[in-house]
């Protein structure tokens, strides 16, 4: 492909700033949006489900309605791409924050299983599902939309920053939780305390709606509409055609990111009050601490992709993501001996989730990139991160170094990705880099 579009100046300029802060905020707000769910688990548990059933059994039905959220991602992220692809980054941007904001406002007001029965988990059920068709359209178009606007030399900075924003909603569902069990008791909180977080959520929403309408379409999408070189009638259908050598890569990628997320954010909380005897407070300052470093590594981790390129830094943080889990669950495990140090140094070696988004925006070229990234992201998204939660919330009673040996498993499947498909991919992927040249 001739070079057809142009990037934006090489320097970041003021306004590239106040895009990449705009972008990185509004995804922050939905990110908060949609993993309050996770914070709130044992007590939507005793909510949702009958009294009478086991413990154990309500946490996994419930853990099962959140990883529903990820199942419904690839519907609601292929139907957004494709408009993203056909009528431009920005528009679809600010639906999808519109969509996670309104479920999130309606479970903070639905009744409980008390009041209206097996309704309740079917109505949660439902909110959920719209919640992940949201998501499922937020991610690969923040991704697009902060690597368009980027220099090309700077791109990993910028998704890392953006990176950062997004995971900066799970410091913001970490600290609403925490300030929530430090203010109210157990007993308040499962009486109404539990619905403030989601009321805020719909709060949220309204300013993350009202800060996008200041973000402008990205150059490349309106370089291709000016020289008609537009989407294809349907992206999906050419991404499947003429790209399938990017779909393998983009799908291992993903699974590696989704891990560490699912094992650092999702799932150690929660092991931590059940399998470790934490308080919820603790629990929720710790998560915190974690999480702020995660932010950093993603940072950190985009940088070093503009000194040592993508694949490089993707090999780099695998064999980081083991090494950072196995030290915070050696922690737990020896009785919580310097427990922050070892959550913070955790946060640290996740940066691969900082480092895949800019392999993924190389792997297709612009006229559908959302659309294929869309697609092998959310479907592989959705089956590990519906999957993974449950296993390994089954498997942690028998030994917590499960989630280290996963870990483990999934590091390796990053080196092996970082040096086997560069070198195999490296004369089909050029193209999507050429093109922006």
């Amino acid at each position: 492909m001739t070079a057809t579009t142009h990037l934006p100046d090489a320097r970041f300029s003021r306004s590239d700033y106040k895009t990449l802060g705009l972008a990185a905020l509004g995804g922050a707000l939905e990110i908060y949006d949609f993993i309050i769910f996770v914070f709130f688990a044992l007590v939507l548990s005793q909510l949702f489900f009958p009294p009478q059933m086991p413990e154990w059994l309500r946490l996994l039905q419930s853990f099962g309605i959140f990883v529903t959220g990820y199942l419904a991602r690839p519907l609601g992220g292929i139907l957004m791409a494709h408009f993203a692809d056909r009528l431009g980054r920005k528009r679809v941007f600010s639906l999808s924050i519109l969509m996670m904001a309104l479920p999130c406002l309606l479970i903070g007001i639905m009744p409980t299983y008390a009041q209206i029965g097996y309704f309740a988990p079917l109505l949660l059920l439902a909110l959920r599902i719209l919640q992940g068709a949201a998501v499922g359209g937020e991610v690969p178009s923040a991704w697009v939309f902060v690597a368009e606007h980027a220099p090309l030399h700077h791109r990993g900075y910028a998704l890392g920053f953006l990176q950062a924003g997004l995971t900066f909603g799970y410091l913001l569902g970490a600290l609403t939780a925490t300030a929530l069990a430090q203010i109210f008791t157990p007993a308040e909180i499962l009486d109404y305390a539990w619905r403030l977080p989601f009321l805020l959520g719909g709060v949220f929403g309204v300013i993350g709606v009202w800060l996008r309408r200041w973000l402008s379409e990205t150059p490349i999408f309106m370089a291709l509409q000016a020289k008609r070189e537009g989407a294809p009638e349907l992206p999906l259908r050419t991404v499947l055609r003429d790209h399938r050598h990017a779909l393998l890569p983009a799908a291992v990628l993903t699974c590696v990111l989704t891990s560490a997320v699912v094992v650092f954010v999702v799932i150690t909380p929660t092991v931590m009050q059940k399998s470790f005897g934490m308080t919820p407070s603790h629990t929720f300052a710790l998560s915190s601490l974690g999480i702020v470093f995660l932010n950093i590594g993603c940072v950190l981790a985009g940088l070093i992709v503009d000194r040592i390129g993508a694949w490089r830094t993707v090999m780099l943080y695998s064999l980081l993501l083991p090494a950072g889990i196995a030290v915070l669950y050696a922690s737990l495990i020896s009785g919580g001996a310097w427990l922050g140090l070892a959550y913070a140094v955790a946060g640290l070696c996740c940066g691969v989730v900082g480092a895949v988004p800019s392999v993924m925006v190389s792997l297709f070229p612009p006229k559908i990139r959302v659309s294929g990234i869309s697609f092998t992201y959310n479907i592989a998204y959705a089956l590990w991160a519906s999957v993974t939660p449950l296993m390994l919330i089954a498997l942690v009673p028998w030994s917590p170094w499960v989630c280290v040996g996963y870990c483990v498993v999934m590091g390796a499947v990053g080196v092996w990705a970082a040096a086997y498909f560069p070198a195999r991919h490296s004369k089909t992927a050029q193209p999507s880099l050429a093109c922006e040249s």
